[in-house]
């Protein structure tokens, strides 16, 4: 998993889409505020050894069994989960390549996913 801390490193992100998407994202968080790690949370770009367990780890969230994600967007490039951890807007966002990902992630996505309604 490739693993975003701050708006910065989405430079390493190697599909455009996506690193343009997650460029978005956190653009929309900041809102010109400095990012700061503890207010505003991180994102994950899963990649194809990741598994649900793997992920389960790294967040400390529920995805395989009764999952517990606010938001599950489909995009063309991708599907976006997001998880907020507190009042103060602490996110974790991952974002799922359509393709050569944990066929479990995947089925998950296509069952829950809804149409992205902002890019």
């Amino acid at each position: 998993m490739l693993i975003i801390r701050d708006p910065t490193s989405t430079s390493t992100i190697n599909d455009p889409g996506i690193r343009n998407l997650a460029e978005t994202r956190f653009s929309q968080v900041l809102g010109g505020e400095t990012y700061d790690y503890n207010q505003h949370g991180y994102m994950i770009v899963v990649e194809p050894t990741d598994s649900l367990r793997d992920l389960e780890a790294e967040t400390c969230c529920a995805i395989s069994d009764d999952p517990m994600f606010e938001v599950l967007e489909e995009h063309e490039c991708c599907y976006e989960m997001l998880f907020i951890h507190n009042d103060e807007g602490f996110a974790i966002t991952l974002f799922i390549p359509k393709h050569n990902i944990d066929a479990d992630l995947l089925k998950l996505c296509t069952q829950y996913a809804v149409p992205a309604t902002v890019k």
